[in-house]
């Protein structure tokens, strides 16, 4: 669930880029009148701001460190021309104390903005403290004998007991980097090496081209990345 989130200069990269997008295709006449009559067109385009609104039962599978929304709207180069962010961006384990207190807060405003979702008995959530993104499309996060787990549940195991009725899933994990089950994307200059996890390597060959090519629009990045504990 993408924020609308202040960038490390204060600035707001991801509202400007979310407000092309509603001018250059006239979204504002399909957004929900119960945004619309008290909130801006580019607002209501923020699953924020739209969630608690929604009838239909939903689960909320979400990173609160979402890596695409940090190296794009959080952390851009435009937003840091010294490049002061860098090393913190390709590997978190070299963040400072300053910029861990950044990613902190963003956790926390994701919290708030969900509030009155988690509220509903209908809906689900499964919130990790991971650096990660597109967790439901892998096998290694998704069901894996190591895959992320909440209270020695994976996300598969999660979502199945929401959906089935078995179990009110309300999964919220504490703040980074307190999990260690979390496959954290660091991401570095080689594209044709990908490690998914400690035991599962995967190159670039004719036949695995297009789980690459999968992976790299999870990434939306041109780098590659590899995934540590």
């Amino acid at each position: 669930m993408f924020l609308n989130a202040k960038d490390i200069s204060g600035g707001r990269t991801l509202q400007n880029f979310y407000s092309g997008v509603v001018s250059l295709q006239d979204v504002q006449k399909s957004l929900p009148s119960t945004c619309i009559d008290h909130l801006d067109p580019t607002s209501c385009f923020f699953p924020q701001n739209l969630v608690a609104a929604v009838r239909t039962p939903l689960f909320l599978l979400n990173s609160a460190y979402d890596v695409w929304q940090l190296q794009s709207s959080l952390a851009p180069s435009s937003a840091d021309p010294r490049g002061t962010w860098k090393e913190c961006k390709q590997n978190y384990a070299q963040c400072n104390s300053s910029q861990i207190q950044f990613l902190q807060d963003f956790r926390n405003q994701m919290l708030d903005a969900i509030k009155v979702f988690s509220a509903s008995n209908q809906n689900g959530l499964f919130i990790n403290s991971c650096f990660a993104h597109c967790q439901s499309e892998r096998q290694d996060t998704w069901f894996a004998d190591d895959s992320p787990r909440m209270g020695n549940r994976r996300i598969a195991q999660s979502v199945g007991d929401w959906y089935f009725d078995r179990e009110n899933v309300k999964a919220v994990d504490c703040p980074y980097p307190c999990d260690n089950t979390c496959h954290n994307l660091v991401f570095n200059d080689v594209v044709s090496n990908i490690t998914f996890s400690q035991s599962t390597r995967l190159t670039s060959t004719s036949l695995n081209l297009p789980i690459i090519f999968l992976v790299s629009l999870c990434s939306l990045r041109t780098t590659g990345f590899k995934f540590v504990r």
